[in-house]
């Protein structure tokens, strides 16, 4: 699968061809910017070829025109994957380092996605209402904050590694306190349904000093 940022030969074969064949080709990519790049033919006109750059991840369509002998359309859809190793815009706690040593060993290929999507559902559903002090990009100036949120996130991770990542990190949390404030998710029959969130996540939150950080109301779902 290509990455954003590779420039690749795109190719297509023909079948019936000769002098009067012409083929050109248009990109579209995801947001729907259209291209016409410089198609050459090769092997004596049995295919012909078109470099393409991949300027943005997602899905690019390819749609190739042949006219004369072997008239026809052909379409081509690409998925190109984000940079390795792009991050997002959010706050992110922990540091692909961070990860390294709190499992003690290499971390997987896709540890900064992972540790980006735990560092959302720490900022959604644990610190929506929590007080502490911040700098101006939102990151925790207390560096007991900060090695909490560290250690939280990591924790995430390691415990997606052991039991798959949900596709949606919304399921019940039963029976936390975090400082002052108890935690419970879900309600009825959903009482009995398993926690999507690592236990040592919330003990990491708990550890950290009551003075630094406040958890100012009930979370629920």
């Amino acid at each position: 699968m290509p990455d954003v940022g590779d420039l690749v030969t795109a190719r297509l074969e023909v079948g019936e061809h000769d002098e009067t064949t012409a083929v050109t080709l248009v990109v579209a990519a995801p947001d729907g910017t259209v291209s016409t790049p410089v198609v050459t033919p090769v092997d004596d006109g049995a295919a012909w070829t078109a470099p393409v750059v991949y300027t943005a991840a997602g899905v690019w369509r390819l749609s190739w025109s042949i006219t004369g002998t072997g008239a026809g359309v052909e379409h081509e859809l690409v998925s190109i994957a984000p940079a390795p190793g792009a991050r997002g815009d959010g706050r992110v706690y922990a540091t692909t380092t961070d990860l390294a040593n709190a499992l003690g060993q290499a971390p997987p290929l896709g540890a900064q996605r992972l540790l980006e999507r735990a560092s959302q559902l720490l900022d959604s559903d644990f610190l929506l209402t929590a007080i502490y002090e911040v700098d101006s990009d939102g990151m925790p100036t207390h560096p007991l904050v900060a090695a909490g949120f560290r250690d939280a996130v990591c924790s995430q991770v390691e415990f997606w590694g052991e039991v798959g990542e949900e596709t949606d990190i919304s399921g019940p949390l039963q029976g936390a306190q975090i400082g002052s404030v108890n935690l419970q998710f879900g309600a009825g029959d959903n009482r009995a349904s398993p926690s999507y969130y690592a236990p040592k996540l919330l003990r990491a939150l708990q550890l950290i000093p009551s003075q630094h950080i406040r958890f100012t109301a009930l979370a629920s779902c």
